[in-house]
């Protein structure tokens, strides 16, 4: 076997992630592609402990950048198979590049800024007051109108700090 800076032979170490569920955050990604029909691959380890690692959702770009040993094609092959099976969630922002975050069951309920100028989105939580007078007044809404809720996802639009700051001529 040819071993390069790339070939990992015990796969990728376990990665810290954001707050979430106690528990192994790759045990709980392999098991979520198991009843999906899917393997654990190297290549879809990688990608998840890239995002475990992320303050923020990334841009494919951005995860191939941050680990080099990722390949373009295989990045979206896998990203597919893993949003499918509720390990990843693609959230789109306002510019043409689409970012991916765990599933917020894997790193904890949070909410995100999109910025209208360039398209960065960044997480960010509310205080547990707030979130069950939102969780409040989404159950009245669903009451009115039969819808049944799964989660729910607050964005907020506007204009990023930089964005905010750069004075165009």
């Amino acid at each position: 076997m040819i071993l390069n800076s790339c070939t990992r032979l015990d796969h990728v170490p376990d990665h810290d992630h954001r707050e979430g569920p106690p528990g192994d955050l790759h045990r709980t990604a392999a098991e979520r592609l198991g009843r999906d029909g899917q393997r654990y691959t190297v290549g879809r380890r990688a990608v998840v402990g890239v995002l475990g690692d992320a303050d923020r959702p990334l841009t494919i770009s951005e995860m191939l950048e941050r680990d080099g040993c990722l390949a373009q094609s295989s990045a979206y092959r896998n990203l597919s198979v893993l949003e499918r099976a509720g390990v990843v969630h693609r959230v789109v922002a306002t510019d043409e590049f689409t970012r991916f975050e765990l599933a917020e069951e894997l790193t904890g309920h949070h909410h995100h800024l999109i910025c209208s100028s360039c398209g960065a989105v960044a997480d960010f939580t509310v205080a547990p007051e707030l979130e069950n007078t939102l969780a409040q007044a989404f159950a009245a809404v669903t009451a009115s109108t039969g819808f049944h809720t799964e989660h729910h996802r607050l964005d907020l639009l506007g204009t990023c700090e930089r964005c905010a700051t750069t004075v165009t001529p």
